[in-house]
């Protein structure tokens, strides 16, 4: 008994879960809000940020505020794309969420999840940093601000690969 409780410990916790890994490749996907639509096959060649969030979220509202700064600054560069999809969210309640917040992030609706499904099974925020081969360079889960600059770092340094 005492062994069969260590293995559900082990199996329903979150390091088993899943989940993309690092060097794995982008699944392929579409996402689509009011204004386009992006194919992850058209994202080769390109530094990707996806982050999976919720209005609901307390972790998520402490990240979308510096996920907009870094937005801002970085809008312009067209060697990155910045995907960031409301898990379980519709159209409407994207665009009333970005208007309350004043976000201008390119935010994409997923309200079957069938985006994230792709990615994990559970647990936002959640970030997935890809290269411009296709495969995840980084990833997190959840809100820390250390974290947070490490994936600001590692965007930087596939950036400068780019040029």
């Amino acid at each position: 008994m005492k062994h069969f409780l260590i293995i559900l410990l082990l199996v329903s916790s979150p390091a088993f879960c899943q989940d993309l890994a690092v060097g794995q490749h982008l699944p392929a996907f579409t996402v689509s809000n009011d204004q386009q639509t992006i194919k992850s096959m058209d994202l080769k060649g390109k530094v990707v940020l996806i982050n999976f969030f919720a209005t609901w979220c307390g972790p998520c509202m402490q990240e979308l505020p510096q996920m907009q700064q870094f937005w801002a600054t970085h809008k312009s560069n067209k060697n990155l794309v910045v995907l960031v999809i409301g898990r379980e969210h519709t159209q409407s309640e994207i665009t009333a969420f970005k208007a309350k917040k004043g976000f201008e992030l390119p935010m994409y609706p997923d309200e079957n999840r069938t985006v994230y499904s792709l990615f994990a099974t559970q647990y936002i925020p959640r970030n997935y940093l890809i290269d411009a081969k296709g495969k995840i360079a980084y990833t997190s889960v959840g809100f820390e601000q250390g974290e947070f600059n490490k994936m600001l770092s590692k965007i930087d340094e596939l950036l400068k690969q780019q040029q």
